[in-house]
Order: C-alpha cells, then structure tokens, then sequence
C-alpha cells in the first residue's frame, strides 16, 4: 500500500467533509448569528463531542488499534474476529450507559461545564434541552470509531473518512428546512447531530460485513485482548482527557465573557480544523495502523522511517495553512460568515480568536502525527504525563492571558500548548531512540522556510486591509479569495519545485 496514495485519499474525503462543513456553518451563522441561541448549542454539543474525541476517537482507537492490528498480524482471522465481537459488545453496553447518564443529569453538567449560563434561567434551560438531545452521538460515534479502526486496519481507509460528511448533510438539511417547524428553531440543530450520528453508523457496518468483520453480540469479560484493550484505555482516557479537559475549561471561562464569545471561537475553531483535519487526521490514521506493525514485526529502522516521512509532510503542508490563516483570517470570516445575523463585530471577534490559534496550529497537527509514535508500542503513559503538565501550563496561561485578550487569550493557550506538547512528544521519542531523523533536515529547512517567505509576500500584499472585506459584497470577496489563494499557494509550490522537491520524494509503502 502506498501511504502518499492513501493519505490522498483519506485528505479527499475529509476536505469533501470540510468544504461541507464551511457550508453547514455558513447557513448557521447566516440563520443564527452568534448570540444565546448559539451559544447555548455550541455549549451543548461541545459535551458529546469531547467525550466522543476522549472515549471514541481518542483512548479507545489509541488502544484498540495496536492490539487489533497484532491479532491480525499474528493470530489470525478467527481471533480477530472473536476480538471485535467482545470488544464491540461491552464498548456498546458501557457508552450506553454513560449515555443514560448524561441525559438524566444534564442539568448539572451544564451548571458545571459553563456555570455563567446560571445567571440568565431561559439560556440555562435552553442549553439543558439541547445537550439532551445531543447525547446519544457519543453512542453512535463510539461504535462508529470501533469500525472505523476496523476498517483502517485492514487498509480500507476511504469508508471511515467519508463518514463525517453525513454529519454535515444532517446540519445543512435540518438548517434549510426543518429549522423553522421547531420552537425554537435551534432545536433543529441538536436533532441534526443525532440524525448524523445514525447515519454514519449506518454506513460502515455494510464496510464491515464486506471484510467479513461485522460484531456479533457476544460478551466475555474474561477475553485476555479485551482485558489489554481497556487496561491500555485507562491511561489514554486520562491522556485524551487532557486536552479535551482544557477545551471544556476554556468554555467555563468563556461563559462569563461577553455574549457570543463561545460563538466566536466555535467559528475560530472550525477555521482551524480544516487544516488539522486534512492533514493531521489524515496522516494520524494511516500511520497507527502502519506504525503498529513495525512495532509488532521488530523493524525499527521503518517504524523511525515512518515518523521521518509523517514529519517532513506536516512540516511542509502545515506550515504555510498556518502562515494563510493568520494572514487571511479576516478575508476568510468575512466571506464564510458574514451573512445575516452574524455582524461586522463578530468578524472581527472570530478574527481575533483564529489568529491566536494559527500559532499553535502547527503543534497541534504534529501531536496527532508524534503521538501515534507511543500508542503503536502501547506506551501511553508518556503521552499522559506530558499531557498533564501541557494541562497545567494551558491554565495558567489562561489567567495570564484572558484579562488583556478576553476569549482570543483562551485560543491562544490551546494554541502555545499545542506547540510545547508536541515538542515533549519528540523529545521522548528521540530520547528512547524510537525515532532518528533522516540526513537532509537542515537542507529541508532552508528550502521551505524561502519557500514560506515568497507565499507570505504574496499573501500579505494581495490582501487588502480588514475593514476593506467588510465593506464588499459576497461575490467580491469570494473573487478575490479565488485568485488570492492559489497564487499564494502557487508561489509556495512553485519555489519548492524550483529547490529541488519532487512528489515522487515523499512517496513511501506501509510495512506489510
């Protein structure tokens, strides 16, 4: 299997899912603004989400997939099967549980999670409703994630990264049509994300029955690859709670600022994660699997070799979406968001809180590319431990910074924390010597870094001044960002080629 090829494909279908995406967003923002609505939503579903990134996507993948991937190396079909028929069973019966809970006691995770919410009773209420109904995604996604691992294993990659695109069908559909048969509207939103979580369980178990690997329901506690499983899951959740934990305080304390501040770095955020996802989602799942079964073959020069490859491409892909979004940050709200209800103030509110978290950007794509370093040789305790002092410093640069920069301080944490996680993470796989790099860094360096200097000229100077994109229309903004764009893309690439890059350097196959 070729990783340039599938990373190709996996970044296909997840820019399809994020081009969607900005589409969901821009009818929400157009229909919702950024006010109590919104933030009520935002709060809500921001619950589900984060437990489905610490329970589904996070500890349980970074478990499961080494120990699948060595049942399938070295046991065989059968074991591997009876494996995903257990694990799938008592993975079903625990998020069930957690999300009966969630449901009956919502009230207090909300009185918890954004305690500012309190002092205004229909906003409280409100956020209540909704969080009911968006709590059973963790459910759908948990199983959907547990199948998406499957699948990935077994070098079927394209399935579990078309997924989320049901998701945003879900939203623009109910936003368009059925927002207005709801009292209140924003209803339509928190039923979107259940009728997305269905649907994209939906879609893989016909994947999974077609390699012959759909669960059956069959519990056995006593399963020593279950037992391993959920005894690696333990120190993952508390790893993957890190983060998510400081993305959940970062709403506490934007619950007190002003009106439309979790809004704004919702929509911050959601700029952000179109490069995070398409290349640090991307590289992080064809890698595990990969990475694992190096591991389990004993071939460290191609375990080291993998990480020297996932590197210099989230290096040379990253760093320029991170350099575009801080210099295009306002050209890019004001022609996705600002439309109807979301005002010239929420731009630049959104603006400012995108350009705190460019600088982090960076970071963050090089955990989901580092960190899988750990997980495919079942280390997660360093992952944690380095993920609890990230944890302490993000909250006292919070104190520091949320006075003088209100919610843009938040981003800005989540953003310098990326960077000092992601430099523990390649400090500990070099010190253990899982990873060497490869000749040829300083010369990649020089290279790339004149390369960044020529798009950044273009950029800069073909952008005009802030208050210049408020003023456009639709249609301008949207012509002047269609040849903005590619000619700061164009320049970088053409300079990279002109230093001697080739596609065909950063063509590599998994191990077998």
């Amino acid at each position: 299997m070729n990783l340039l090829r599938a990373l190709a494909t996996v970044s296909s279908m997840t820019l399809l899912s994020r081009i969607l995406g900005f589409v969901r967003d821009f009818f929400i923002a157009r229909a919702f603004g950024a006010g109590m609505a919104t933030d009520a939503f935002f709060v809500a579903f921001r619950l589900p989400n984060l437990l489905r990134r610490m329970f589904a996507e996070g500890a349980f993948s970074q478990a499961f997939v080494p120990i699948l991937g060595e049942y399938r190396n070295r046991r065989g079909t059968d074991d591997t099967r009876t494996l995903i028929d257990h694990v799938a069973t008592l993975l079903a019966l625990v998020v069930a549980a957690v999300t009966v809970i969630g449901i009956v006691t919502a009230p207090v995770i909300i009185y918890v999670t954004a305690p500012g919410f309190a002092t205004d009773a229909d906003k409280f209420d409100l956020t209540v409703t909704l969080t009911r109904i968006t709590f059973p995604y963790i459910l759908f996604m948990s199983l959907v994630a547990m199948a998406g691992g499957v699948l990935n294993t077994f070098s079927r990659f394209a399935v579990p990264a078309f997924t989320p695109v049901l998701l945003n069908l879900s939203f623009i559909f109910m936003s368009l049509f059925a927002a207005p048969w709801f009292d209140p509207p924003v209803l339509a939103l928190a039923w979107a994300v259940f009728i997305g979580g269905a649907l994209q369980l939906a879609l893989q178990l016909p994947a999974l029955a077609r390699i012959g690997m759909l669960p059956r329901p069959r519990l056995d506690l006593q399963d020593p690859g279950v037992r391993r499983i959920f005894k690696l899951m333990l120190p993952a959740i508390l790893g993957v709670s890190v983060s998510q934990i400081s993305l959940l305080i970062n709403t506490v304390f934007a619950s007190f600022l002003e009106s439309g501040s979790v809004s704004w770095l919702y929509y911050a955020d959601r700029l952000m994660e179109f490069p995070a996802g398409l290349l640090g989602v991307a590289l992080g799942t064809i890698l595990l699997p990969s990475l694992s079964r190096s591991h389990a073959d004993g071939n460290g020069t191609e375990f080291s070799a993998l990480l020297d490859w996932g590197l210099r491409l989230t290096l040379l892909l990253t760093l320029p979406a991170a350099l575009a979004l801080g210099l295009l940050a306002t050209p890019l709200i004001a022609t996705l968001f600002h439309h109807g209800q979301f005002s010239a103030h929420d731009v630049m509110q959104t603006r400012s809180a995108l350009l705190a978290y460019s600088v982090g950007l960076t970071g963050l794509i090089l955990v989901k590319v580092l960190a899988p370093g750990f997980y495919s040789r079942q280390d997660i305790r360093t992952p944690v431990k380095i993920a609890l002092g990230v944890l302490v410093l993000t909250q006292l640069m919070n104190l520091a910074f949320i006075k003088p920069f209100a919610h843009a301080g938040l981003a800005l944490s989540i953003g310098l924390a990326s960077l000092v996680n992601a430099a523990f993470l390649y400090r500990g796989l070099r010190a253990t010597g899982a990873y060497l790099p490869a000749p040829g860094w300083r010369s990649f360096w020089i290279r790339m870094l004149s390369a960044l200097t020529v798009m950044g000229a273009v950029l800069y100077f073909g952008a005009r001044l802030p208050g210049d994109w408020l003023q456009m229309g639709t249609l301008t903004r949207i012509l002047h960002l269609c040849w903005l764009v590619p000619a700061g893309a164009g320049a970088y690439f053409a300079v990279l080629f002109a230093l001697g890059f080739r596609l065909r350097d950063f063509s590599r196959r998994a191990a077998s």
